[in-house]
């Protein structure tokens, strides 16, 4: 059954983009969890939903409106709270809140809901193309390869801002650049859960690593085999039982974290 199922050429470009994802969210989303955004991919997704609005309406396809509005909203934001001293909770919601706002108003203008609209708030990794694969594959080995080539700084800005400062490190700017990776992971990983439940993606499987206790390079890895998992069975699942993908993949996902939490409880994980 396995086996038939992954001769179809939309479930190869399906599982292989998710795959992609998978390990990019987990990469990203391990960062803003250590340094307390775990929200702000949940939001710059919410203001995607403006940008998604703003290219069905105009014409445009709406992954790069989406990308442009993103990106823009969430450098803006975090602007104005490092110079205003806005707490991170308060900006998460504004910009959360400008988003819907925004993508409502546009939607209400063009006419009202689409399918397209629906598709972008729910995914359909499904339907993925073989241009939006390679897009994924892309953007996910160029992000990557970032992270990579600032390891040490990233890693060291993350778990001691102030030393990282007196040390030279350009903490303000490695920052920015995490917000601005965060935005294009966000925009890219739409398609396979959607906008209402993007931050799954980045939040659960990494909170179900740190629970282990691990150093930083383990943790990694463990919150890449969850995602990739959870991203694998759920797809599969979803084709099996005709249900949601993006669901299904959170679901499991979730149940990962309880099963850790229940071994956390009984001392089975130290």
């Amino acid at each position: 059954m396995t086996l038939e199922i992954l001769s179809y050429g939309f479930m190869q470009r399906a599982i292989i983009s998710g795959i992609a994802i998978a390990i990019l969210c987990s990469v990203v989303g391990l960062f803003l969890v250590l340094r307390r955004y775990s929200l702000f991919g949940d939001a710059i997704a919410h203001s995607s939903f403006g940008g998604i609005a703003l290219g069905l309406m105009v014409g445009i396809y709406p992954l790069w409106t989406a990308y442009a509005v993103s990106l823009g909203s969430a450098l803006v934001i975090t602007r104005i709270r490092n110079r205003f001293k806005i707490s991170g909770d308060a900006s998460v919601a504004i910009l959360l809140s400008a988003g819907i706002a925004i993508g409502l108003v546009l939607i209400s203008v063009s006419g009202g809901f689409t399918i397209d609209i629906f598709s972008f708030l729910f995914g359909s990794i499904l339907l993925v193309s073989t241009n939006d694969t390679i897009l994924i594959l892309g953007l996910t080995g160029v992000i990557l390869v970032i992270i990579l080539l600032l390891y040490r700084q990233l890693v060291y800005s993350t778990f001691n801002e102030e030393q990282a400062k007196v040390s030279g490190i350009p903490v303000e700017k490695l920052n920015y650049l995490i917000i601005f990776l965060a935005g294009i992971t966000v925009v890219t990983s739409i398609q396979l859960v959607g906008i209402l439940l993007i931050s799954a993606l980045f939040v659960v499987p990494n909170v179900t690593a740190i629970m282990y206790g691990r150093g930083f390079k383990q943790t990694a890895l463990l919150s890449i085999g969850f995602a990739v998992f959870s991203v694998v069975a759920g797809i599969l699942a979803s084709y099996v039982f005709d249900i949601t993908p993006s669901g299904t993949i959170v679901l499991v996902s979730i149940a990962i974290f309880a099963i850790t939490l229940s071994m956390k409880s009984l001392n089975i994980i130290k």
